[in-house]
């Protein structure tokens, strides 16, 4: 039987999309189980990892339900408003997303720089949503 591969806490938390602080918090918190690789650092195993990871995507069940798979939780860092169009960027970790949606959507959603978005890619669209 194959040894499941293991990954340091810096790689886990790129992985995840997290800092390695964070990784090391929830850690020490006992949210992520480690062990110890050869080189006698903490560690990650593959399978647990995986697990995590869609743990914490988000329950599927929870209180917004959307068809997109691809959500990114992150920040509006800029809205450029036009007369009936505006286009809205967010921070979502590395990744920004840019979403072009009607100026009256921007208004009634509050969307201003600083306010928390999640933007869900589907296809060629991106859907802004609040949570």
């Amino acid at each position: 039987m194959r040894e499941p591969h293991v990954f340091r806490l810096a790689q886990a938390a790129a992985l995840l999309g997290v800092s390695d602080d964070t990784l090391r918090r929830w850690a020490d918190a006992g949210r992520v189980p480690t062990t110890v690789d050869a080189d006698g650092r903490r560690a990650v195993e593959g399978p647990v990892l995986a697990a995590f990871a869609v743990a914490l995507a988000g329950d599927p069940s929870g209180p917004s339900r959307v068809s997109a798979r691809n959500s990114f939780a992150g920040i509006v860092t800029r809205v450029l408003r036009g007369d009936v169009v505006s286009q809205v960027e967010v921070q979502a970790g590395p990744h920004r997303l840019v979403s072009l949606l009607s100026t009256e959507a921007v208004d009634e959603l509050g969307l201003a720089p600083g306010v928390p978005a999640t933007a869900s890619v589907k296809s060629t669209n991106v859907v802004l949503e609040l949570p």
